[in-house]
C-alpha cells in the first residue's frame, strides 16, 4: 500500500535543489531541504506517540516549520487540525476535546494558557512558533532526516478541518486522500500550473484556501511560492514582480487598488490572479481589469468539498459567477423542500457530487446523513442557479451564513454565546455590507426586566471569548426583536435597519 497523497505532492521532490518557498527576509528554502525537514517533524511526532489515524491539532502562526509539519503528518499517517490562529482557549478547547487530538501543538506564547486544555483532553502539548523554534521543532533536531512514509489508502483521512455549526457546534468535516488529491489534479489541469509557476502566497494555511488549494497545487504543479507570514500591501507590492501567479481573498485585491503603485507595469509579467472564500464585486473586476488589463479568476469551494467551480482560464471570466463545474465535478440546483433539480435560470439549493467531497462530519453521523445523499450528493445550502451558458451563480447563502473576510461565521454560535452573558434576554446577530470585509457582524441585544446593558463591556467580553472575526463590530441595544406572527425573529428588517452601519 502506498500513501496517495505524499506520493504524488512530496515525494517527487525528495533530494531535489530545487527552490520551493522564497522567504520574506529574501532566504530560499529548496524542496530538498524541506522535505528533510518534513522527515525530522514526523521522527518527532511518532516520538511524542503519533500512529496512523491519529489527530494532531495545530494552532500556530505560519512559517515554513508549520508548513511542514502539515507534510510530517501526511507522511506519518496522521490526520492534520488545523485551527484559526484567532482562537480563544475557550474555542480551543471544544476542538482539541472533539477531534480527541493525540498532539495539541501551540505557540510558545499560549502555552500557559491552553495547559489546562490538553491535561483535560490528554494531549500532548508541544509548541512551535512564528519563528520556527518551540519545543517541537528542539525535538525534532535532534531526530533523524530519514522516515518511511507510512501506507495511506486513498479513502484513509488526511485532515480534518472544522466548520461553524447552525446548532452553535462545530462540525469536522473529515478530508480523504483522494478529496485533496483528485482537487489538486483538477486544479492544476484546468488553471495551467507549471513547474514554470511561482505563487504569491500570503493566504494564512490553517484554512483550506492556502492549504489545500495554494499549497497543495504547487506542490503537485512543482513550481515555486513566494511563502508571506500575511498579506501586507508594501510587502506584496515589492514582491509582484517576481510571482507569476497569485490567490488571494477580495480584501487582497481591494486594498491592492488602492496603491497607485498597483499598475499594468508591475503586473505584466502575471499570467493569473485568482480569487475565492468570498464574493468578489463586480465593480472590484471592472477596476482590476481596467488598472491591469488583467481579469481576476473567481471560483467556489467549501471546506467540505475544498474548489467545485471555476471560471475558466481560457475563455470568458464572468463577473457575478463562479464558472463552470471542475473535471469530475457534477452539480445541480434543487429545490429546498422537495429536492427536485430546478430548471436552468432558476434558484434552488446547489447540490455537489466528485472525488472531492468529504466523507462526512466527525462523530455526527445524523448530520452526515442530512447533508451528504446516499448518491453522494452534498447539499451546500448556498442559493444558486446556472445560467443558459453553464455558468453558476451563488445568488445566496442557507442558513443565515455570514462572510467576513473570507472566514465563514454562523450567528447562531455568536448569539448563543452573547445570550449567556448576564442581563442578556436574547440577541439576533447579523452581517451588513462592510467596505473592506465584504460582511461584518452586528449584534443586536435585549436586556432582561431590570437590567442594563453596557456595549463596551459586551464588547469585551467577545474580545476575551470570541475569535476576532467573529467579534461583533457593532453592538446595538433594542427593546425588543422585530417578529412575524408566528414569533420567528425577521432578520430581514435588522439588516435594513443596519444595511449603512459600516458603510
Amino acid at each position: 500500500m502506498t500513501n496517495p497523497l505524499y506520493d504524488a505532492l512530496f515525494a517527487p521532490h525528495e533530494g531535489k535543489s530545487t527552490p520551493f518557498l522564497h522567504l520574506a527576509d529574501g532566504q530560499t528554502l529548496s524542496h530538498g531541504a524541506f522535505l528533510a525537514s518534513v522527515n525530522r517533524t514526523a521522527n518527532a511526532l511518532v516520538a511524542l506517540g503519533v500512529t496512523p489515524g491519529d489527530r494532531v491539532a495545530v494552532h500556530v502562526t505560519k512559517s515554513p516549520q508549520a508548513l511542514a509539519l502539515y507534510a510530517a503528518c501526511v507522511k506519518s499517517g496522521a490526520v492534520f487540525l488545523p485551527l484559526n490562529t484567532a482562537y480563544t482557549p475557550r474555542e480551543l478547547d471544544y476542538f482539541v476535546g472533539d477531534s480527541g487530538a493525540k498532539v495539541f501543538v501551540c505557540d510558545p506564547a499560549e502555552e500557559a494558557a491552553v495547559q489546562d486544555i490538553a491535561a483535560a483532553t490528554g494531549a500532548v502539548l508541544t509548541t512551535l512558533g512564528a519563528d520556527g523554534q518551540g519545543s517541537l521543532s528542539l525535538l525534532a533536531a535532534t531526530q533523524e532526516a530519514e522516515f518511511e512514509a507510512q501506507p495511506r489508502d486513498r479513502d484513509d483521512l488526511v485532515a480534518l478541518l472544522y466548520t461553524s455549526g447552525t446548532t452553535g457546534r462545530s462540525k469536522g468535516a473529515m478530508l480523504t486522500h483522494e478529496n485533496l488529491l483528485s482537487n489538486a489534479a483538477a486544479l492544476v489541469d484546468t488553471w495551467g500550473f507549471t513547474a514554470d509557476d511561482v505563487l504569491l502566497h500570503a493566504l494564512p494555511i490553517f484554512h483550506s484556501h492556502g492549504l489545500f488549494v495554494a499549497t497543495n497545487v504547487m506542490l503537485l504543479a512543482g513550481g515555486a511560492m513566494i511563502f508571506l507570514p500575511k498579506f501586507d500591501v508594501e510587502t506584496v507590492l515589492a514582491q509582484l514582480p517576481r510571482a507569476s501567479t497569485m490567490m488571494g481573498v477580495p480584501t487582497f485585491y481591494t486594498r491592492l487598488l488602492e496603491e497607485e503603485r498597483f499598475s499594468s507595469d508591475l503586473t505584466a509579467h502575471m499570467r493569473l490572479c485568482i480569487s475565492g472564500s468570498a464574493p468578489l464585486l463586480a465593480e472590484t473586476h471592472k477596476l482590476f481589469e481596467a488598472r491591469t488589463g488583467h481579469r481576476i479568476l473567481e471560483r467556489y469551494g467549501m471546506t467540505e468539498t475544498s474548489m467545485n467551480t471555476s471560471n475558466p482560464y481560457d475563455a470568458e471570466r464572468r463577473a457575478g459567477t463562479v464558472g463552470f463545474p471542475l473535471p469530475g465535478v457534477e452539480v445541480k440546483v434543487c429545490d429546498a423542500e422537495t429536492g427536485a433539480e430546478m430548471p436552468t435560470g432558476e434558484i434552488g439549493v446547489l447540490w455537489v457530487r466528485g472525488p472531492n467531497v468529504f466523507k462526512g462530519y466527525w462523530q455526527m453521523p445524523e448530520k452526515t446523513r442530512e447533508e451528504l445523499r446516499a448518491d453522494g450528493f452534498f447539499i451546500t445550502g448556498d442559493l444558486s442557479l446556472v445560467d443558459e451558458r453553464g455558468y453558476v451563480h451563488i445568488v445566496g447563502r442557507g442558513k443565515d451564513l455570514i462572510i467576513s473576510g473570507g472566514y465563514n461565521i454562523y450567528p447562531k454560535e455568536i448569539e448563543m454565546f452573547l445570550d449567556a452573558l448576564p442581563g442578556v434576554k436574547e440577541s439576533a446577530v447579523i452581517g451588513a455590507p462592510h467596505p473592506d470585509f465584504g460582511e461584518s457582524v452586528v449584534a443586536v441585544l435585549v436586556a432582561e426586566d431590570g437590567a442594563h446593558i453596557d456595549p463596551a463591556t459586551i464588547a469585551a467580553q467577545t474580545k476575551a471569548d470570541l475569535a476576532g472575526f467573529k467579534r461583533p463590530r457593532h453592538i446595538e441595544v433594542l427593546p425588543e426583536l422585530p417578529r412575524n406572527t408566528m414569533g420567528k425573529v425577521q432578520k430581514n428588517q435588522i439588516r435594513e435597519q443596519f444595511a449603512d452601519v459600516f458603510v
